[in-house]
């Protein structure tokens, strides 16, 4: 080889490496800018996943929603359920007066009753299981009531024609009273916000209260369950 071509080729060589070193040099910052934003997108997805709170976050950062459960909401004393009004009948207190319409087309009030023990069983709506078997219970014990000296009266908010519907399906011999307004449902405390399946609803708590002679409240059940409710009652009827 001439010494000329060496020398072309020497050059040729020469620029072919200052050329690439040239373009190795403009791409390392270009290499770095994406490696630097590459590691901003994954320490980003990595504080999405965890929920780490630093001490700044990014510009345009949207908060992650918060997965924890709403604040109870507050009531104001207007709204109280009137559940509370229970507390204001308590065993030994005098039991209030009322007047209903019961089945037959007949009015029941309290002073009918005078110098007899009374039981009022609230149920929560007529015909429903619960309730069928709670009056069909009363039903099959009204003899033993009557034998010591003891009436028994049931009462829910259901329309008059509802409530007869109800006897003459199940035979029922108790009288059955219609509170509509719920007045009485709530001087006894049965009427108030109730819940089921996160509905919140008005409607009658199922109770049970036993008047003595005198007119004063000897017992009262709260919450009741049906099964074997009825013979507790006679129980308490025998021993008061």
């Amino acid at each position: 080889m001439s010494k000329k071509t060496r020398k072309k080729s020497s050059k040729t060589s020469s620029g072919k490496l200052a050329r690439a070193e040239s373009a190795a040099a403009a791409e390392k910052p270009a290499t770095k800018k994406r490696q630097t934003a590459a590691a901003i997108k994954s320490a980003k997805r990595t504080l999405k996943k965890t929920g780490k709170k630093t001490g700044k976050q990014p510009r345009n950062a949207v908060p992650a929603a918060s997965h924890q459960a709403p604040s109870k909401r507050l009531k104001s004393p207007a709204s109280k359920p009137a559940a509370a009004k229970f507390g204001n009948l308590a065993e030994g207190s005098k039991a209030p007066a009322f007047r209903l319409p019961r089945d037959g087309g007949e009015t029941v009030s309290l002073s009918d009753f005078a110098g007899r023990k009374l039981v009022l069983f609230f149920y929560p709506r007529a015909d429903t299981p619960g309730c069928t078997k709670e009056a069909i219970d009363f039903t099959r014990l009204a003899e033993a009531f009557a034998a010591n000296q003891t009436a028994v009266l049931g009462v829910s908010a259901d329309p008059l024609k509802a409530q007869e519907s109800f006897r003459n399906k199940h035979q029922l011999s108790v009288p059955l009273a219609s509170d509509e307004k719920h007045e009485m449902l709530e001087a006894y405390g049965a009427w108030g916000e109730k819940s089921m399946y996160g509905r919140s609803f008005l409607g009658v708590f199922r109770t049970t209260v036993l008047i003595g002679p005198d007119g004063r409240v000897v017992r009262i059940w709260r919450n009741v369950k049906v099964d074997g409710h009825a013979d507790e009652v006679l129980a308490a009827v025998r021993a008061a």
